[in-house]
This record gives structure tokens, sequence and C-alpha cells, in this order.
């Protein structure tokens, strides 16, 4: 089995030959662009129509996969380039006009603190790169246990938003364990927090909070997915 290695140009080394690199990556609301060196020569730019330096890293392996067996590499990245991404991984999921300005509501699966922290990194570009308004992360911790291990970590990651909403627990196959809740996964936030017991409250909470511009994200492996269109409606509604 022949291995190799893939990384961003100032990625951490991984001990691996490196057959592929990226390049001055940006992110906007389309996704992501980078210039793309293979075995060491340029090749040009590649496009993702997905956000987020690790859509581009996954695109990025998926290529060098079909290289070693034979696709020819501009078809691939004509295909990347028309590529729109997946279901619950940075899913957009409407604007709704306020104030002479909108908001923005996406959704994405994220439910470690690892991935809540490559959503809300790619994320921030896309604030950036909209204009004025803030990143507001919606996030439903899933499992009793996972909450319990990584609380602080889901902190640290939520604190990359501007203003965050933590929901108790989506218990999924666990039963629910003492002093495990979403208040002890906001105890680690560091920026403004809010903790609400349901979908009902946060949906409240959202929609109380949010100014033009806003960038609105809910993040987590259970039914937090349902909220992206009751926010749009409840925004319309204040507009």
């Amino acid at each position: 089995v022949r291995v190799v290695g893939y990384r961003t140009a100032d990625g951490p080394e991984s001990g691996l030959p490196a057959a592929a690199e990226l390049a001055d990556l940006t992110v906007d609301g389309d996704g992501t662009d980078a210039s793309l060196v293979l075995d060491g020569a340029p090749v040009g730019r590649i496009h993702v129509g997905a956000p987020g330096e690790h859509m581009a890293l996954n695109a990025l392996a998926a290529l060098l996969a079909a290289r070693e067996i034979g696709v020819d590499t501009d078809g691939m990245l004509a295909g990347l380039a028309g590529f729109g991404g997946v279901g619950r991984r940075f899913e957009p999921k409407g604007t709704a006009a306020l104030d002479g300005g909108r908001v923005q509501v996406y959704d994405d699966y994220a439910h470690h603190p690892t991935e809540v922290t490559a959503v809300l990194s790619a994320a921030r570009d896309v604030v950036t790169a909209a204009g004025p308004g803030r990143l507001v992360a919606v996030f439903q911790p899933h499992l009793y246990s996972r909450t319990r291990i990584f609380a602080a970590e889901f902190g640290a990651a939520l604190s990359l938003a501007d203003e965050v909403v933590v929901l108790d627990v989506y218990g999924a196959r666990e039963q629910p364990e003492p002093g495990v809740d979403g208040g002890l996964v906001a105890r680690h936030v560091t920026v403004d927090v809010h903790h609400v017991p349901d979908l009902d409250a946060a949906l409240a909470a959202v929609v109380g909070l949010v100014r033009p511009g806003d960038v609105v994200f809910t993040l987590g492996a259970g039914d937090v997915t349902t909220l992206g269109p009751r926010i749009l409606d409840g925004v319309a509604g204040r507009a």
C-alpha cells in the first residue's frame, strides 16, 4: 500500500512524503479557493464549493485517491469546482431580511470539539467576507458521556463565536447523568453565552439576539438541525 501525505503549506509536518500542498487559501460564502502544488509543481487553483480549510483538505484527499487509480487531475479539479457540499456539513439553510440587512443561517453536524473548532474557524472567514456582523453559534451537546469528558474543550471551541446559545444534552442512546447538562459546557465559554433547556427556548433566544449581518450556525448531531428554518421564520417575523 502506498501512503502519501497532504497538507496546507503552513501546516504541520506529518512525517509522510507530501504529495500535495495547498497555499493562499481564501474562504467565503461561496466556498474555498487555494493554490495547488502536486509533487512539488504548481498546477493552478483548486476551488471547492464548501467553505473551510478542512473542506479543501478533504477535497485534496479525494483528488489524491483518484490519481492513484488513474483519474485525470484536470477532470478531478473540474468536478470539485462543481461540488456544492453535502447535507449537514456547513449546509446553508437560508437568509432572512432584518432591518435593512440580512441574517444567514447554516447547519452543521459538528458534535466533537475538533469539528466545532474547524466549522467555526471557517465560519469566521464567511462572516468577515460578508461584512459587519457577528458569528452566533447554537450548540446542542450530544451524549452525556461526551459532554462530561469534553465540556472544557467544547467551551473553548464555541468561544470562537461572538455569541453562543447552548442547549441541554441530546442523550440519544444514553441515560442522563447527574450534573451533566448544557450548563456544564456553557461555564467554559468565554464569550456571551446563554444556556437554554430546549429547542423552543433556543429559538426564542436566537431570534431575540440576532442583528442585521449576523451569521447563525446550528451545531450538533441531534434535533438541533430542525432549528434553522424556524430561526429564519422567527427573524422574518421581526422584520
